[in-house]
C-alpha cells in the first residue's frame, strides 16, 4: 500500500524558513520508500516559498484533510530562535514555552495524535509536540550543547527530553512519535540526511 505522508514546510532558506536540506532529505527518503509526499503551509508567501522546496504544487495548510494521509512530517531549521517552526508557525521565537502555534498546525498534529497516525519532527520542530502532547519523548540533540534554548525548556513544558546524536532518532512509541536533532547539531550534511533517514524509515513502518 502506497503510504501518503504530508510534509509541513514554512517557507525556504536558513535564518527565515525550512532548511533545504532537510526537507530534501525527507522526500528522497519518502521518494525511496515509495511514500507520497505532499507539503502544505501558512502564512506570508510561504507557500511560493515552499513551493521552491517541494518542485511542485503546494496547498494551504488550512485546507489539508488529515484523514487523507498516514503520516506527518515537520522539517525544521535551526536552535537559533528567530525562524521557520520558531516564527513562522509558532511565537516560540517571542516566547519560548509559553509560545502559542499555528492553529491549523495544532488542531492537525492534535487531530493526528488522536487517530494514532505517526509524527515526524526535526531539528527545532519536536518544539511543537513538546508544546501540544504533555508527557511525550523527544529529541533536539545532546542537551549539555542546547539546555538553555531547547532540551531544558522541553524538559519545563512536562516532557522527556532524550539525548541522541545526529545520526539516530528517538521513538516515542506511545504518541507515534519520531524525532532527530538535524542541524540542531554542527555536523556534515551527510549526517543530518543519514539521520532523517533513519526517522522517515521508523515513521513509514508505524504508518
Amino acid at each position: 500500500m502506497v503510504k501518503c505522508v504530508a510534509v509541513i514546510l514554512s517557507g525556504c532558506g536558513v535564518y527565515n524558513g525550512t532548511d533545504i536540506h532537510e526537507a530534501s532529505a525527507v522526500l528522497v527518503h519518502l521518494s525511496r520508500a515509495g511514500a507520497k509526499g505532499t507539503p502544505t503551509d501558512e502564512k506570508r508567501n510561504i507557500l511560493q516559498e515552499s513551493a521552491r522546496i517541494a518542485r511542485g504544487d503546494v496547498a494551504d495548510l488550512a485546507k489539508l484533510d488529515g484523514s487523507a494521509f498516514h503520516a506527518a512530517i515537520i522539517p525544521g531549521e535551526t536552535e537559533f530562535p528567530t525562524n521557520d517552526v520558531a516564527k513562522n508557525l509558532s511565537d516560540w521565537a517571542v516566547k519560548n514555552k509559553d509560545c502559542t502555534i499555528l492553529p491549523h498546525l495544532g488542531k492537525l498534529i492534535k487531530d493526528f495524535h488522536k487517530a494514532g497516525r505517526p509524527l515526524s519532527m526535526c531539528c527545532i520542530s519536536p518544539i511543537l509536540a513538546a508544546k501540544i502532547l504533555p508527557g511525550c519523548e523527544l529529541t533536539v540533540r545532546q542537551d549539555k550543547e542546547c539546555e538553555k534554548w531547547t532540551a531544558g525548556v522541553v524538559k519545563e513544558m512536562g516532557c522527556k527530553h532524550v539525548n541522541k546524536d545526529v545520526e539516530e532518532a528517538h521513538i516515542n512509541v506511545k504518541n507515534k512519535l519520531f524525532t532527530t536533532c538535524a542541524f540542531m547539531c554542527n555536523a556534515p550534511i551527510h549526517k543530518v540526511f543519514d539521520g532523517i533517514g533513519i526517522m522517515v524509515k521508523e515513521t513509514l513502518k508505524l504508518a
